[in-house]
């Protein structure tokens, strides 16, 4: 179907932080599969892990023991501080879990027939039905009204607007975010916002529910965005980065969100399977064993401080912002065919929320990928605002 404007380029093979298209040329990868290939291409660890995975099993269903997805299921649980996970395929998938979730919450714990959950403007989490209700993009949801109701929008970052929420809705059960906004423009929300999000949570009895499947598995610079405020949700969700381009998705529980599903509450054919557990664990070992957390940390500061001085003084620049190798510089126009412009250069980069340059290199990136990129991009940028 013709559902992606695809650019006019295939590639063969990458290598780090580069891929290679059929006529031999190179392009940096600053987008990383949207924040997918977290170890960069052609990683020896995941290339191995996933072979000697497929030379045992791929897949044996979930009627079944899978001793990687109980490992898998540990360590997520140590490093978030969390009881439960459930296994999925994609963030999408994750996200429709969390919000059964908190819809099974409100009927069974707190007796509510018609359950509601806070969510905020420029939200993304995905593009089912339910998701895309809780998503903010009219382009996206245009045409497949009617969308799911039991959402109620709040202006992100705004803790008095979700008070006010507080104050005239008894039907409230959850409040769902992303720590940081990929999709909607690369918004970071401040600590302070999200620890007063926590206790508004705990005062009302809702799940805080904490999307994290672009900004988790180390890409801030963190495991999970969350843990820069130091709270913990009720829920979180993962993809994305979890397994360096295998598919997975996470939904994990914990305190009063855990314990809800039992057996015939949700399920998923593919989700945990062998192969995509062996490449999440060997994900996970490398980010821990090579420091690429700290790599992002250096790496994004890097390219924001880098841009800053590279477009200093050039009008039409209105911001740029992240944190860790999640970065958005934001021009005063649309932007669209700097993704063309870049793609003939060499660079694969992304353009979110019209008029924001997106960037999401892999953990591995270097120092020398970071000035390949400034070096690249920044003459583009000037001359697209000239």
């Amino acid at each position: 179907m013709n559902t992606y404007a695809r650019q006019p380029v295939s590639f063969t093979h990458g290598q780090g932080a580069w891929l290679f298209d059929e006529a031999g040329r190179k392009y940096l990868d600053a987008l990383a599969g949207i924040a997918v290939s977290t170890l960069g291409h052609n990683h020896p660890r995941i290339v191995e892990a996933i072979s000697r995975q497929a030379g045992k099993v791929l897949h044996t269903s979930n009627l079944y023991r899978i001793p990687l997805q109980e490992e898998l299921a540990v360590r997520l649980a140590m490093l978030s501080g969390m009881d439960e996970v459930f296994f999925c395929n994609s963030g999408l998938e994750a996200n429709e879990a969390a919000i059964k979730l908190a819809r099974f919450y409100g009927h069974k714990k707190k007796g509510i027939d018609l359950p509601s959950i806070v969510v905020m403007e420029h939200a993304f989490h995905g593009r089912s039905l339910a998701t895309l209700s809780a998503t903010a993009n009219r382009k996206a949801q245009a045409g497949f009204e009617p969308l799911v109701p039991g959402f109620l929008r709040v202006p992100y970052g705004n803790i008095d607007a979700v008070r006010q929420v507080a104050s005239r809705s008894r039907d409230v059960v959850a409040v769902m975010l992303e720590v940081l906004q990929g999709e909607g423009g690369v918004h970071v929300v401040s600590e302070d916002y999200l620890r007063e999000l926590r206790g508004l949570c705990d005062e009302h009895g809702w799940l805080l529910i904490c999307d994290e499947v672009q900004c988790g598995t180390g890409r801030t610079g963190k495991w999970f965005g969350w843990q820069h405020a130091n709270v913990r949700p009720d829920i979180m969700t993962l993809a994305k980065g979890l397994a360096s381009g295998v598919p997975i998705g996470a939904c994990l529980t914990s305190g009063r969100a855990a314990g809800l599903f039992q057996p015939g509450s949700h399920g998923c054919t593919f989700g945990g399977n062998p192969l995509a557990c062996a490449a999440a664990l060997t994900t996970l070992d490398v980010i821990a064993e090579e420091g690429l957390m700290d790599n992002a940390v250096r790496m994004g500061e890097a390219i924001r401080a880098g841009f800053a001085k590279a477009l200093e003084g050039v009008a039409g620049v209105k911001d740029i912002r992240g944190r860790g190798l999640m970065v958005g510089i934001e021009l005063d126009r649309p932007c669209g065919e700097l993704v063309v412009r870049a793609l003939g250069a060499g660079l694969l980069i992304n353009v979110t929320s019209d008029s924001v340059i997106r960037l999401l290199p892999a953990l591995i990136f270097s120092d020398s990928d970071v000035k390949a990129l400034i070096e690249g991009l920044a003459p583009l940028i000037r001359e697209f605002l000239s």
